[in-house]
């Protein structure tokens, strides 16, 4: 583990980042679904309920990746793992080296 990160890997995140957003996405809208089908309340505690959710979430990694680059692509991974936005699995096809370096630091 010496911290470079290789071609392949950068190209594989690039690859790989847009379709993680839109999923984070999709997940999100299901969840706000969920929040506008509450019968049982207000329709005025709704909004404002899902008012709140939106301006948080908007902030997450999996919703925008603020300045894509290899400097910070580990970083970007951690939020990502730690938002649930991906899991380990998802990163299979990346080295054994980026694999471990995020296991150890979800960990820590």
């Amino acid at each position: 583990m010496n911290g470079q990160i290789n071609e392949k890997d950068w190209k594989l995140f690039r690859k790989k980042l847009p379709d993680w957003q839109e999923n984070c996405m999709n997940r999100l809208n299901k969840e706000y679904i969920e929040i506008l089908s509450q019968d049982e309340k207000n329709p005025s505690d709704i909004f404002w309920e899902l008012e709140d959710r939106i301006k948080r979430d908007k902030k997450l990694t999996g919703v925008i990746a603020r300045d894509v680059c290899r400097s910070n692509m580990y970083g970007l991974l951690i939020d990502l793992l730690r938002e649930n936005v991906i899991t380990l699995e998802d990163l299979s096809d990346f080295s054994e080296d980026l694999q471990e370096r995020l296991r150890w630091f979800i960990k820590a």
